[in-house]
């Protein structure tokens, strides 16, 4: 298995995670699946603006993957970004996610960025502990702010100074 920057390739792999995520999981406050073309686009932009994406890979399957963008569109914010990373859901509990975690704090610091932000439902523990284990501090929870398969949600915020 190998973490390594993200190719044109990797996208129908990337797709298939994040499309399961958004039709299971609240880890994605959105309800409508991707397309491979809105994920091309999703991928120049990242690509446009200096940011990285990651792949776990194994085999040319993609197992994970990990990215970080644009916390806040203000000038203001241009040191802080706010991260995103998926695992395979056949694949969870093999160290992967720590792996990307690390490759993204990483760059994160070689690009001169100052805080991390993540995110995450609060339903999601064990991804709260995840960031907990990398010296995230939770810094806020919005109450209700979101809503999916017909629940309100709550959003935790967690940051990481870089």
């Amino acid at each position: 298995m190998e973490i390594r920057k993200a190719t044109v390739q990797d996208l129908p792999g990337i797709l298939e995670i994040l499309n399961y995520e958004i039709q299971h999981s609240t880890a994605v406050y959105d309800e409508n699946i991707r397309s491979l073309d809105q994920l091309n686009a999703w991928f120049l932009e990242k690509n446009k603006a200096g940011f990285p994406v990651f792949v776990a890979a194994e085999n040319q399957q993609i197992l994970g993957y990990a990215t970080f963008g644009t916390f806040r569109p203000h000038d203001g914010f241009r040191r802080t970004v706010e991260h995103s990373i998926y695992i395979s859901k056949d694949i969870r509990g093999r160290g992967i996610g720590h792996l990307l975690m690390e490759q993204i704090i990483n760059a994160g610091r070689e690009l001169g960025y100052h805080v991390m932000v993540a995110g995450i439902d609060a339903n999601n523990v064990k991804s709260i502990q995840f960031h907990l284990g990398f010296d995230f501090v939770e810094v806020g929870r919005m109450t209700e702010v979101g809503q999916k398969f017909g629940a309100w949600l709550d959003l935790v915020f967690l940051q990481k100074m870089l």
